[in-house]
């Protein structure tokens, strides 16, 4: 590995448990431990434990933030009430997503309640060039209301950048970006809420999209929990110092093994969130502020706004917000929309950038060709599905179709393969 990679602060634990170790948007994070597939099932059944601190971290306060926050979000951020988390995407001017991002609302009573000091006066991020306004002094402690959020990997500086740049010019709104102090764990599976419990009291154990700080435990770890995760399944994303980060770890995997729980990578963090039909950021929409997808898909293909992903959560036309405008005319078009392909037949797998098309009006489909039909988009995420016995599934951008409809996703040169249109999840 280069010396220029990032590790996390349990790298020393996964290389321990013997974890093939891959770069992922240059940080050092295990691909998987035994296998995708068995720790997939795993998840499903018991419980699976995920380091995910390549995500970012990002908090926002200051008067009145809620409402700032709204004004560049999908979401109707004001109707969030504190103490619970939400699904939101940021567009730019053009309606094009740049990134979509989990956010808690809370306050500084509850920030200080953490007791993570390097959280209570990170380093201001409101930087323009090389200055630094509105820093936040190391020991302060943020006043009044607090969003807190969580960027995808990648696109930490990207964001914080696009955030930077539409703060409002008197400085009342403050962001801090505390992705470098943080460690993120992931224990997602139908087990995680008795392993939580039995770890770090049942007090920690928080409903679903709901968030608060960690309350006393036996460990003495202090930090940040929500009932959020990538999966699909019950769990929690626990948000602590990187020096807690070890002990709470392996005191999970101690207990948790009990219950079925075992560590898990990014191999079937991807599989889990495809069966859950979640979109995945440089994926399944890439923002063109930062580059095109090219092959396999044409140029600018994932250049997506809300309206495309055909998410039904997430966004709220009610409120006025960044890229509203171009938002608006999208959905007055017949343009693609996000839709899930699962085989009917068997062949090779589907993958990004396959092709999906319209089967003609008549004719056996063995003797049909890629040419005989119309191509209505292409596939952006595809695999084998674990818990569907390893059935073809994907997700992709299509136009003129509907669930039920029957497509044909062209796998190979030679071969096509007949698929069915879903809304996901597929499970």
């Amino acid at each position: 590995m280069s010396e220029s990679l990032v590790r996390t602060a349990l790298y020393d634990e996964h290389v321990e448990l013997g974890a093939n170790i891959v770069d992922f948007h240059g940080v050092e994070l295990p691909i998987w431990y035994s296998s995708i597939s068995t720790e997939h099932l795993a998840t499903r059944s018991a419980a699976g434990l995920f380091d995910v601190s390549h995500m970012g971290f990002f908090r926002f306060s200051g008067a009145d933030v809620a409402l700032w926050f709204e004004s560049i979000a999908t979401q109707r951020v004001t109707s969030v009430a504190k103490g619970r988390c939400a699904y939101t995407h940021f567009l730019d001017a053009k309606g094009h997503i740049i990134d979509d991002m989990i956010f808690a609302v809370t306050d500084s009573s509850e920030i200080s309640a953490t007791g993570c000091s390097n959280w209570h006066g990170g380093r201001g991020a409101e930087l323009q060039g090389e200055e630094l306004q509105g820093e936040v002094a190391q020991g302060d402690v943020v006043q009044g209301e607090v969003i807190l959020g969580v960027p995808n990997a990648g696109m930490v500086s990207t964001l914080l950048s696009h955030f930077t740049a539409l703060l409002p010019d008197d400085s009342s709104i403050v962001i801090e970006d505390l992705s470098a102090d943080t460690s993120i764990l992931a224990l997602q599976g139908p087990a995680s809420p008795l392993i939580l419990g039995e770890v770090l009291g049942q007090g920690n154990v928080v409903h679903p999209f709901t968030g608060r700080a960690i309350v006393a435990n036996s460990l003495g770890i202090g930090g940040w929990i929500q009932g959020t995760g990538y999966t699909g399944e019950r769990g929690f994303e626990i948000f602590v110092s990187n020096e807690s980060a070890p002990t709470l770890w392996r005191e999970l995997l101690k207990i948790g093994s009990l219950r079925g729980l075992i560590p898990v990578g990014l191999g079937a963090r991807d599989t889990l969130r495809l069966e859950q039909g979640y979109l995945l950021s440089g994926q399944d929409f890439l923002w063109p502020g930062i580059g095109d997808c090219g092959d396999p898909l044409p140029a600018g293909f994932l250049a997506r706004n809300s309206w495309h992903t055909n998410v039904p959560f997430g966004l709220d036309m009610g409120h006025d917000f960044l890229g509203k405008t171009a938002l608006e005319q999208s959905i007055k078009s017949d343009a693609s929309r996000w839709w899930g392909v699962r085989y009917l037949g068997r062949g090779p797998l589907p993958r990004p950038g396959k092709i999906v098309v319209l089967p003609p009006d008549s004719g056996a489909l063995d003797s049909v060709t890629p040419e005989d039909c119309e191509t209505i988009g292409y596939l952006t995420s595809g695999a084998p599905s674990p818990s569907l016995e390893k059935i073809g599934i994907g997700m992709g951008y299509l136009r003129g179709v509907g669930e039920g409809d029957r497509v044909l996703v062209v796998a190979s040169p030679r071969k096509m393969v007949e698929a069915i249109v879903v809304r996901p999840p597929f499970i």
